[in-house]
């Protein structure tokens, strides 16, 4: 997975950027600017992010528009295409497929659909790996000829920015993914154990070309939990590292900043040095806006409401503030003045204050002195629920 045909001048990599009202005549446009040729009677697995249920509009997923595209510009080329992908733990695959509107230009297209999570993973080796030694690939991953990053340009409140290179993490098995999230911090360095795995897991696994979705984006709280943010530009290349570089300069940053992008490239998996990257057109850097980063508080919005948060995943952290902005206002009708409700998540906490509300699967060692809610992660509603019912208990036993 790291010979690249579609790649020729690896030192001095080709992206483009094109911009417009319509995403579909975008993507056809920044693949038009390649040659494609070597796909050719190849296989190939359009990698988009679908790892959450949402709607297009949200800045979650993917444009299914944009994979349209792809759909017929690779088969356009001679390649045999199809769609695959490995979500968060909690959501179905193919209903993610559905609802992201995916599913239906698939059908469209006779493409088919595949849950990579559906068989047995392949222990795939990472031979000079800094925080891990392996990964759990998904085995569909390896039988494509070529593998095609198709994210969306998203903040991430974890590594800065999630873009091609971070969108292989849903090459991952199931719950291996959570795994990444939990490694014990080095001492040599202050880079999260995360960006170093994220960096790790490049040498070996890393698509052949990328397509950034940059019609709506996401800032703030991403990858789940942020602002829908319009830019309406497509963003191709065959390195993904160099592809991520223009993206995050259009986002108002500085890939050598993103640790993950920082790391990797000085592992040899890419470039990030604008300088040596042949962007086209010209003017790329006139659709550039600054995107809002993500708070490093959760709980700025909600005075009465303590978050302890220990080795969390972001898909915790997106359920705990959506459930926050939405149900924010009730919290006093099950929390006195006095007191503050305390919000565990994570899988880091040894001890928890009695009567803290343990959201997640992984603070399942601490429910029995707190209120637990099961789940990887649960809802929002059903975090709600929950908390109704310590109440209506509370107030039971009160009486």
């Amino acid at each position: 997975m790291t010979d690249n045909s579609l790649n020729p001048n690896p030192r001095s990599p080709r992206v483009h950027v094109e911009r417009g009202d319509d995403a579909y005549a975008n993507t056809i446009a920044a693949l038009g600017a390649f040659d494609l040729a070597p796909v050719k009677g190849k296989t190939v697995l359009l990698k988009p992010n679908v790892g959450r249920m949402a709607a297009f509009g949200t800045g979650v997923n993917t444009n299914p528009r944009v994979v349209a595209a792809a759909i017929d510009a690779f088969s356009a080329a001679g390649a045999k295409v199809s769609i695959g992908e490995s979500p968060i733990t909690g959501v179905k695959t193919m209903e993610a497929f559905e609802l992201s509107g995916i599913a239906a230009v698939a059908n469209e297209r006779d493409c088919p659909l595949i849950d990579l999570d559906a068989r047995a993973p392949i222990e795939t080796p990472i031979p000079n790996g800094r925080v891990i030694e392996s990964i759990k690939l998904c085995a569909d991953v390896p039988e494509f000829d070529f593998v095609v990053s198709i994210p969306v340009m998203k903040i991430h409140m974890h590594t800065g920015v999630t873009l091609a290179v971070k969108n292989m993490k849903g090459c991952l098995w199931r719950r291996s993914k959570v795994e990444l999230h939990m490694l014990p911090q080095l001492e040599d360095t202050p880079d999260k154990s995360l960006d170093i795995a994220i960096g790790d897991m490049a040498t070996v696994l890393r698509p052949r070309f990328s397509i950034i979705d940059g019609s709506v984006c996401m800032e703030g709280l991403g990858p789940g939990a942020g602002t829908p943010k319009e830019l309406n530009v497509v963003v191709a290349g065959s390195d993904a590292f160099a592809a991520d570089a223009v993206a995050c300069r259009l986002m108002g940053r500085d890939a050598a900043e993103i640790p993950h992008l920082r790391i990797g490239a000085a592992n040899g998996c890419g470039v990030i040095d604008l300088d040596q990257i042949q962007v086209t057109p010209n003017n790329w850097r006139d659709h550039a806006s600054a995107f809002s980063a993500a708070p490093k508080n959760l709980s700025f919005e909600f005075p009465n409401v303590e978050v302890l948060d220990r080795n969390s995943c972001s898909a915790c952290q997106s359920t705990l503030l959506l459930f926050l902005k939405r149900y924010g206002d009730t919290l006093p009708e099950y929390v006195s003045a006095e007191e503050r409700l305390r919000v565990a998540i994570g899988k880091g906490h040894e001890n928890l204050p009695e009567g803290t509300l343990c959201v997640g699967q992984c603070t399942v060692r601490q429910k029995d002195g707190g209120i637990f809610v099961p789940g990887c992660p649960p809802v929002g509603s059903q975090i709600h629920k929950v908390l109704q019912q310590h109440a209506q208990k509370k107030s039971a036993d009160d009486e």
